[in-house]
């Protein structure tokens, strides 16, 4: 094994294919892990599909630096010159959700819906950065952790931005859509239609067409309908047969028209679902901070940030959450319920979701006393944020806190002088 690809140090092979071999490898520079796709030079200069591979590899290298979002693997660099060509992108420890199709490894459903939601957003983002990845399947997407996606492998993607001749007949026929089976044009549709084969494989280990010959499975997707999911596993709830039902249809007109519209019926999903106790899915989470108005200018890859430097915890009506006179080393975000604020035993305030306290732990850049305790009136959801964790956030996530915060900030004045107005006009008339 060569020990050196440019300035990376080759560590272990991680796999092989039939034009590419892939390896971990250190780049020293930044001193990080990655993972390089090395093309093999014979499959470049194929007489008879070197073309096709060609094609195929300066795709996925046009998009380094392009695609930037927590469930897309990115792409660092690329190199194509007489020594090698190869793409240098993210490693990720994990595996592809092949193993996971299988029915004696099939996933929970509530896990099943949070993968595939985790997709939808991340395909959502690369369909409106104008790439249609077009090759979505189980061996494209890698799960890492417990519920960390990643989709990779974007050498199919048809790229709108650019003037370049398509090629056809890419993708896997059992994940095609039908308009990919006729070489018609494609929309994102195509990306939807594969992503529900995806789901329906997870669900139930099954594919939702099935052929002995690639020739018979394109006629299964033009002309074949799936059996639901719910009549091959007990446990999954008859909405996901009218998700898949929709995500599978053959005419895009009455398959899902936006990932928007996927995503939000498999959050509705989750109401139906029993759960651990105390335990809410990333896709619940990222579904409240988006009808928070605390997040309203926040941008999806924000939200997912803020979801990896948030603890959300639920309590019971009477809690204390913050006491005067203690340590403050964090601020607050009521996601749903009320609470109350005292100060010295009297009422201060009552705050709803949305609202935040606790944020002078962040903005003070100190940590000194609370001044003010509060309590919850009801039953709550909360969002606990350390000061540290934001202070380690990416400069545009901070930029937006510090904006959310101002509005706060404008808001509680503009309301205290409302009510200095109104006791100065009541002392005026002898009310008080």
């Amino acid at each position: 094994m060569k020990r050196r690809i440019g300035k990376y140090e080759i560590l272990r092979n991680l796999g092989k294919g039939a034009t590419s071999v892939v390896y971990e490898a250190l780049d020293p520079f930044v001193n990080r892990h990655v993972a390089i796709k090395v093309v093999f030079a014979e499959a470049l200069g194929n007489e008879e599909h070197g073309k096709r591979y060609r094609k195929l590899f300066l795709t996925e290298a046009s998009l380094a630096g392009k695609l930037s979002h927590p469930h897309i693997v990115s792409i660092y660099d690329a190199v194509a010159d007489d020594e090698a060509s190869y793409i240098v992108m993210e490693y990720v420890a994990g595996t592809t959700l092949e193993r996971y199709c299988r029915p004696e490894h099939l996933l929970p459903v509530a896990k099943v819906l949070e993968i595939i939601f985790k997709c939808t957003k991340a395909l959502d983002y690369a369909a409106k950065q104008g790439v249609i990845h077009r090759d979505i399947k189980p061996a494209n997407i890698m799960l890492a952790g417990e519920n960390d996606i990643k989709i990779t492998d974007f050498g199919a993607a048809l790229t709108t931005a650019t003037e370049t001749t398509e090629i056809t007949g890419v993708g896997s026929p059992a994940y095609m859509s039908p308009e990919q089976v006729r070489e018609q044009s494609l929309t994102h549709q195509t990306d939807i239609f594969s992503l529900g084969v995806v789901l329906y494989q997870l669900l139930t280990g099954k594919l939702p067409f099935q052929a002995t010959n690639n020739y018979g499975m394109m006629y299964q997707v033009l002309n074949g309908d799936p059996l639901p999911p719910s009549s091959l596993r007990a446990e999954v709830p008859p909405q996901l047969d009218e998700i898949l039902k929709r995500a599978l249809h053959k005419d895009t007109a009455k398959r899902y028209r936006s990932w928007e519209e996927m995503s939000f019926d498999l959050v509705a999903v989750f109401g139906t679902l029993r759960r651990p106790e105390n335990s809410m899915p990333d896709s619940a989470k990222f579904d409240t901070l988006r009808r928070l108005a605390f997040f309203r200018d926040f941008a999806d890859l924000e939200l997912w940030e803020v979801l990896r430097v948030t603890s959300w915890r639920e309590h019971a009506a009477g809690h204390a959450l913050i006491k005067e006179g203690d340590d403050g080393r964090s601020f607050y975000i009521l996601a749903a319920g009320e609470v109350q604020v005292t100060k010295r035993g009297r009422l201060l305030s009552v705050l709803h979701a949305g609202d935040c306290f606790g944020e002078m732990a962040y903005l003070s850049k100190t940590q000194g006393k609370r001044s003010a305790s509060v309590t919850a009136q009801t039953a709550i959801t909360v969002i606990e944020i350390a000061s540290q964790a934001l202070v380690n956030a990416t400069e545009i996530c901070r930029h937006h806190f510090n904006g959310a915060f101002l509005q706060v900030l404008v808001e509680r004045l503009s309301s205290a002088d409302a009510r200095l107005v109104e006791m100065h006009d009541a002392k005026d008339v002898g009310l008080i």
